[in-house]
């Protein structure tokens, strides 16, 4: 190739960017994006208020109940560092919570496993989540549930996938829920001793499975959820049948 034809060739290499040095990533620790009240605000200019958000802890576990929260949150007073409670350690969530309750408009509620083996665990988790925002002190026109499913609130309600981790009053629901289900769950294991509920939670672990195979499930067992059902010796109609006409719609 002669120096004209490689002149030309490079040119039209740098055209195209192809001899371009590769962008390089910045230097420094991930960005990790946390939750903002700015859904919120958007509705405050809107004269939407109150707004809450809502989410569940334990939709999961083997055994014990799904608890939902439902937390609305003063705009002058929002207690700094929420976060989705996935992403903080248990001390975190602990302060967090303390703060949260003592700022916050709060409401609790939880679906039992009766009703989780009846309902299934969807249609159960979305009932306590309707629940507690019923059982908030005052009447939201707004509220943000996390996930895909909106809920029966009663009043306009927007699902955010991921919302624990985008909107700040799902992420403060997120946190109640989880301090207000772990702290069930460690009363459970004291109650029930053997299990190790106080350090799983009701998940399925290796600790939990042979708790099962050595001393059987608990009525605090979802007895609808497989290894349960498998340890009670039920096909899946025996496993929901017997409860069916127990619970109340």
């Amino acid at each position: 190739m002669s120096p004209t034809a490689t002149t030309r060739k490079q040119a039209e290499r740098k055209a195209v960017g192809e001899d371009a040095a590769p962008a390089r990533l910045p230097l420094g620790e991930e960005v990790v994006l946390r939750p903002t009240f700015r859904r919120e605000r958007l509705a405050l200019k809107r004269g939407v208020w109150p707004i809450a958000g809502c989410d569940e802890a334990g939709r999961g576990p083997l055994a014990g109940p799904v608890v939902a929260a439902a937390v609305i949150l003063d705009p002058d007073n929002i207690p700094r560092g929420l976060d989705d409670s996935k992403r903080l350690t248990p001390e975190r969530r602990q302060v967090l919570y303390e703060r949260i309750c003592a700022r916050a408009q709060v409401a609790v509620a939880m679906a039992p496993p009766a009703r989780i083996d009846r309902d299934n665990i969807l249609r159960a988790s979305l009932w306590a989540l309707a629940q507690a925002v019923a059982a908030l002190p005052v009447k939201p026109r707004l509220v943000f549930v996390d996930g895909r499913d909106r809920i029966d609130a009663g009043c306009d309600c927007q699902a955010v996938i991921g919302g624990d981790g985008l909107v700040a009053s799902i992420a403060a629901a997120s946190i109640v829920a989880k301090v207000t289900r772990d702290r069930l769950m460690a009363c459970l294991g004291a109650a029930h001793p053997g299990y190790g509920f106080e350090r799983h939670m009701g998940y399925s672990v290796p600790e939990h499975f042979e708790a099962l195979d050595r001393l059987g499930p608990t009525i605090h067992h979802r007895r609808s959820f497989s290894p349960v059902a498998g340890a009670l010796g039920l096909t899946d109609d025996e496993a929901v049948e017997p409860i069916s006409s127990v619970l109340p719609l």
